[in-house]
């Protein structure tokens, strides 16, 4: 399902007008950096540059995915969420929302929200739902947030609580002001005990190589970044109740592990709330 009225007529046309394969692009990087196949050798070569100047770059886009799953376990199994707005859903890879849900509680409902034309095309791969669940997507632009609430609500009861999935997606947000509206916004409009699940990439003085490669990006690819620091995410939670360990680093949220070691820190750091 799509709000896109363009790809009304020829959704194959339609989306080939939209997909610029001349400039990097955020979403099929990462998606080279999980090992997939929907990306071009523009964006391989600007992941590889990338790379270059950070060579643990890589490693955000694989803890990142990581801290979803476990945030996800979580919320399904300890917290009894079954609903899930998942707004930047990017590239659809393994474990998505919907199958790490549904994989504890079958009747989970998950909408994804995004606006990659890319990722219209593989939605279908978003759509995989149970017979006891359901899934659904939106072609919508997170700043729209009555379009999303709206197109949600036929699928999510907003009686009900909601886990929110904003997951690398503010940090194409560059004014603070708008990215912390938009956030409350769509918090404001959920019930009580719903929840806050948030990464963004950081700006860090040990960790210089990040601010380079992220102004190497800003000069080559498509959608811009922002960085903010650890306690300018933490802001992003206010007025909401953070579960332990607070916002750290996404390796080190709740990490699956029994040898005591601790995971090494990436500039991608994630946390997650309750509406109280």
């Amino acid at each position: 399902m799509t709000d896109n009225p363009a790809a009304t007529n020829d959704v194959a046309v339609s989306l080939r007008a939209r997909i610029n394969t001349g400039q990097p692009h955020t979403a099929r990087i990462w998606n080279y950096w999980l090992g997939g196949k929907d990306n071009y050798e523009v964006d391989r070569a600007a992941g590889d540059q990338i790379r270059r100047l950070h060579p643990g770059i890589g490693e955000y886009a694989r803890a990142d995915r990581l801290f979803l799953g476990r945030a996800v376990r979580h919320l399904v199994g300890e917290v009894g969420i079954r609903q899930f707005l998942d707004v930047g859903t990017g590239l659809p890879t393994a474990d998505n929302t919907h199958e790490v849900a549904q994989r504890i509680a079958p009747e989970s409902r998950i909408v994804y929200v995004d606006n990659d034309p890319l990722v219209l095309a593989h939605a279908r791969a978003l759509l995989t739902s149970t017979p006891e669940g359901r899934t659904d997507y939106l072609d919508e632009d997170l700043r729209n947030v009555d379009a999303i609430l709206e197109h949600a609500s036929k699928t999510l009861d907003f009686n009900e609580p909601v886990a929110l999935m904003l997951l690398g997606v503010v940090i194409f947000i560059g004014e603070d002001d708008e990215a912390y509206g938009l956030v409350r916004r769509l918090m404001e409009r959920l019930p009580k005990g719903s929840h806050l699940v948030l990464s963004h990439t950081v700006t860090h003085p040990a960790m210089p190589d990040v601010d380079e490669a992220v102004k190497f990006w800003n000069e080559h690819g498509t959608p811009k970044l922002t960085q903010r620091t650890p306690a300018d995410v933490t802001r992003f939670f206010d007025g909401l109740e953070l579960l332990e360990p607070g916002v750290v680093s996404c390796s080190r949220w709740r990490p699956e592990h029994d040898h005591g070691a601790e995971p090494e820190e990436v500039a991608m750091f994630g946390g997650v709330a309750r509406k109280g």
